[in-house]
């Protein structure tokens, strides 16, 4: 059957509505990326995990028709993430196990338990800076609590200096946005291999307690880690591990701001947090697209074809509001939804390894913030917020806030 293909918005003005034309197109949609780049897109749930554990579907770019034939240039706003370099991101098999196993064995929910008081204690610092912003002004919540968060505990569990902060995020700031304009990517992606090259040289140097230095002596002690596969796994985990729980902090005081009747609730108790997380997860995923794999033969998706040595994404955002998945109210969110058995966080072989930790961060930070600002209240309205130009980040611009009183006081 022919396919319409959907070209994604490169600057975000309608994640909701672009999702659900991509559920209407059927299981798998024809899309154009930003830059005219064309791929696939699957946007059902059940045939998602079907796709995301299928051997003919692979990360070898190699694979790619459009790659093979050179229409794809160095300078794609997207190409770091297409093609980012070798890391467990990019490749298969014993490979994959091989670079996967020892970011697994570093996130496990044990070792990220161990983590609680160091973000109990993270979280509790950024709460007094907020109380102790002039009263009665709006502040970005996205910017003063939702970013340091995620940022300092990622960088803590990687050995990463508090001082490279700022230049990381100026730099992921490009490396994830659609309008970077093609000129700056090569000198973006360099200053990116820079930055972590020069990480990892200095725990090479003088090794800490932190997973750079374990992948470090790994490869010193006949695990046969490159130093290329080091700096690329380092950057990934960076960059995955604090885009989506800043999202996802971001999404979830949304929903609660926009339901008031649930938030009520979850404050008086009758829901809990966890709740709240898992249909945030589902409802208004931190991750709206994956990009990419590639059909090493041609695939039954439904009653459409992926054809070989064409490119996928994964739909998340769509996905998520599949309503033979979640039935008749996938698209409202209900933080007493049961069962809730979503995929924000992949499937299969490549699920995200850092989920614990994200989970663990959000479950931590929420409950404080609230507990300290029960107040709280969007300082816009929530049809004023604007998503950032990143077509597979779910990413407000900022999240303006009144807080309240502290603890609901008078003071």
């Amino acid at each position: 059957r022919l396919m319409t293909r959907i070209a994604l918005d490169p600057f975000v003005r309608d994640l909701d509505g672009e999702s659900a034309a991509l559920r209407a197109a059927g299981p798998l949609a024809e899309v154009e990326l930003p830059g005219g780049v064309h791929v696939y897109a699957v946007t059902r749930h059940a045939e998602a995990r079907a796709l995301l554990t299928d051997s003919r579907v692979v990360k070898d770019i190699d694979v790619w028709n459009a790659w093979r034939r050179g229409e794809i240039p160095m300078d794609w706003p997207l190409i770091g993430l297409a093609n980012p370099g070798r890391s467990m991101l990019t490749v298969d098999g014993a490979d994959h196990r091989r670079l996967r196993t020892l970011v697994a064995q570093a996130l496990t929910v044990k070792r990220v338990e161990r983590l609680r008081a160091g973000i109990e204690a993270l979280t509790n610092a950024s709460l007094e800076k907020l109380a102790a912003l002039p009263a009665g002004e709006p502040v970005d919540l996205k910017a003063e609590f939702a970013y340091p968060l995620p940022m300092n505990v990622i960088s803590e569990l990687m050995g990463v200096d508090a001082a490279d902060h700022p230049r990381l995020k100026e730099l992921f700031e490009k490396f994830f946005s659609t309008q970077t304009p093609p000129e700056e990517v090569p000198q973006m992606m360099a200053d990116l291999g820079a930055l972590f090259t020069k990480i990892v040289d200095a725990k090479r140097t003088n090794p800490g307690d932190d997973l750079t230095s374990a992948l470090i002596a790994a490869s010193e002690n006949g695990d046969h880690l490159t130093d290329e596969e080091i700096v690329n796994t380092l950057q990934l985990i960076i960059a995955a591990g604090h885009e989506t729980t800043i999202s996802l902090i971001v999404n979830v005081v949304e929903a609660l701001q926009t339901h008031p009747e649930q938030r009520k609730k979850v404050l008086n108790g009758e829901i809990g947090w966890d709740g709240v997380i898992e249909e945030t997860l589902r409802w208004n995923t931190p991750t709206s697209h994956v990009l990419i794999r590639f059909a090493t033969e041609d695939i039954e998706v439904g009653d459409k074809i992926l054809p070989k040595g064409e490119g996928l994404i994964i739909s998340f955002g769509a996905l998520g509001r599949d309503e033979e998945q979640y039935g008749p109210t996938a698209g409202e969110f209900d933080a007493t939804r049961t069962p809730n058995r979503h995929i924000a966080f992949g499937h299969g072989p490549h699920v995200c390894p850092g989920a614990a930790l994200s989970r663990l961060e959000a479950g931590i930070a929420l409950p404080a913030l609230y507990e300290r600002f029960p107040e709280l209240d969007l300082a816009v309205p929530a049809s004023d917020l604007r998503n950032k130009p990143i077509v597979t980040q779910n990413d407000l611009h900022e999240l303006p806030v009144k807080l309240g009183c502290p603890f609901g006081g008078d003071a």
